[in-house]
């Protein structure tokens, strides 16, 4: 017999109520993309255009309203309040704290879009700007700086801070966003309906956002590689990096947190870094350094109006379509940010929190869109390379590879940008098909990991679905799952900062004995019913044999 513990198809563990509903949706997903293919591209991108055209304010608005609450908080009084005991310290020092939030806005997919976006930007302006102007492109280089800066990391706020208080000031064991949200504590069939539908929608989110991740690079990947092999960039080539991925997820993920997530996640973040520093070097320094000088400027005067971009009137932009899907994106990466933040910020109060996610992850996202941002609309704008043109004709995975040729040992550049992606990737991906199996878990017991056929069904499901995004095409569709599948939780956000609120305005100690008193009157309202229940069985006994028999028993 073979030991259980090389059975992966044990399924021990799974709560059925959020595992069912959510595999199963993405299931017929990905069965309904994989035969739709490219006639679902107008049907997706129609619903982008519905969402940013009539959906817009909502999104602005739910970002306008977290990002002042989260910068009140951190001004405030409340910006003191450790997020742990008096006597604890950081874990970590401030500049290791820094560089793990540094690195998590590093993945593959800013490798990319930190290249294609600004050409977007140039040919279809906000503002009224004209195209290919020298505003054009001072605003190309700054406004996808803006859509992965300050706003989007302060919605990642939420999570970190209401999961972090519940675990190191409530003491709490957070296994599901849900159980962070003290407002839908209970027992109550209300409050126990509610903290699933949470997990459900944060399950979706989670599934949106990486899938649209995959199924955005694997062609970026192909293309890179075709041009550095010489080998025809057709779906067999997709096929094969599928393949190879899998194998990769799934010994990462069967192998569980430590072993195999743990050695990939370490890997990759210097060479992205080194990759970053390469070009900068490399390439117009002086150049990227005067435009990112210049896009900090155009960033704190138009910071408001770009928070506040709508089409109310006219036609919508690029930029208010990109937002969308941006703010739509965060919103799905929320809450595995936040428990990853929380899980390093022990000791730390919320203010430094807020302050180094601020600081740090907005650098990181920022440093890519002025390097590598900067190089490509320098090629542009230098006539070097006509990318503008190639986007429009060829999509954005020739783009890529159309930067990448422009470097000095420009194979050697290739073979590092394809090995980035890649293991960005299997990081990427890894990772969060083992936190959303530890979200559709019963309760874990510390150091216990969800079930390795919870873990290995994600990964198939995430591969699946992304492979259905491949089959379908387009950029428009991508832009779409991420808005769809972040909009359900602008609710989640906003409960969320209504009991952070609530917690932070209430007297723990105060709370706690409210809850002992609730408790004792509980208890002590219960040991009365058994006390006159046993009473009157016990009266009723010893009143029975004395009773005095009826005039039928009499008769009988």
């Amino acid at each position: 017999m073979f030991s259980s513990r090389f059975i992966i198809l044990k399924s021990k563990n799974i709560d059925w109520w959020v595992y069912l509903p959510t595999i199963g949706l993405f299931a017929v997903a990905s069965i309904f993309l994989l035969v739709g293919g490219q006639s679902l591209e107008a049907g997706l991108g129609a619903i982008l255009n519905w969402l940013t055209g009539n959906m817009s304010w909502l999104y602005m608005l739910v970002y306008v309203i977290n990002f002042i609450f989260f910068i009140y908080l951190g001004l405030s009084k409340f910006g003191k309040t450790k997020l742990g005991g008096p006597k604890d310290k950081p874990e970590f020092s401030t500049f290791h704290w820094g560089s793990m939030v540094y690195a998590t806005g590093i993945d593959a997919s800013i490798l990319m879009l930190s290249i294609v976006d600004p050409l977007r930007y140039l040919q279809s302006p906000s503002f009224g700007i004209k195209p290919f102007s020298n505003s054009a492109y001072n605003y190309a280089h700054m406004l996808g700086q803006f859509n992965w800066g300050p706003m989007a990391w302060m919605m990642f706020a939420p999570a970190t801070i209401a999961i972090a208080y519940a675990m190191y000031v409530k003491h709490l064991k957070v296994q599901r966003l849900s159980a962070a949200i003290s407002v839908l504590e209970g027992d109550s069939l209300g409050k126990r309906i509610a903290r699933n539908l949470v997990d459900f929608l944060v399950v979706i989110g989670i599934m949106g956002g990486v899938g649209t991740s995959v199924g955005m690079e694997i062609p970026v990947i192909s293309k890179v590689l075709s041009t550095v092999t010489g080998i025809p960039d057709t779906m067999m080539l997709k096929l094969g990096l599928f393949a190879i991925l899998f194998v990769i997820f799934a010994t990462a993920v069967f192998h569980g947190l430590t072993k195999g997530i743990g050695r990939l996640s370490s890997a990759h973040i210097w060479l992205a870094i080194g990759f970053l520093v390469i070009v900068l070097v490399v390439g117009p320094t002086l150049y990227i350094l005067n435009s990112e000088t210049n896009s900090i400027g155009l960033f704190l005067n138009k910071f408001i109006s770009m928070s506040f971009n709508t089409a109310a009137n006219g036609k919508v932009t690029v930029m208010q379509s990109q937002t969308i899907f941006y703010w739509g994106w965060w919103l799905s990466f929320m809450p595995v940010m936040g428990l990853f933040i929380a899980r390093i910020s022990r000791g730390r109060t919320i203010r430094q929190v807020l302050g180094g996610m601020l600081l740090w992850g907005s650098l990181g996202c920022v440093s890519f869109y002025a390097i590598l941002g900067g190089y490509a609309l320098y090629l542009q704008k230098m006539g070097i390379v006509n990318l503008v043109h190639i986007l429009n004709t060829q999509g954005q995975a020739a783009v890529i590879a159309a930067v990448l040729t422009t470097l000095p040992l420009k194979m050697i550049m290739l073979v590092l940008y394809c090995l980035s992606c890649f293991i960005f990737l299997a990081t990427t991906v890894s990772s969060f098909a083992f936190i959303t199996s530890s979200f559709t878990s019963k309760k874990l017991e510390v150091g216990q990991q969800p079930s390795r056929f919870n873990r290995m069904s994600w990964v198939v499901i995430f591969l699946l679905f992304s492979l259905g995004l491949v089959t379908v095409g387009g950029f428009k569709a991508i832009q779409s799952i991420c808005a769809m599948s972040g909009f359900p939780l602008i609710a989640v956000v906003l409960i969320m900062l209504y009991s952070i609120h609530r917690d932070l305005t209430t007297d723990p100690v105060e709370e706690a004995a409210k809850a002992t008193a609730k408790a004792t009157a509980k208890a002590k309202r219960k040991q009365l019913a058994r006390d006159v229940e046993i009473s009157t069985k016990t009266d009723y006994a010893r009143e029975r044999p004395n009773r005095k028999p009826t005039s039928a028993q009499e008769t009988d």
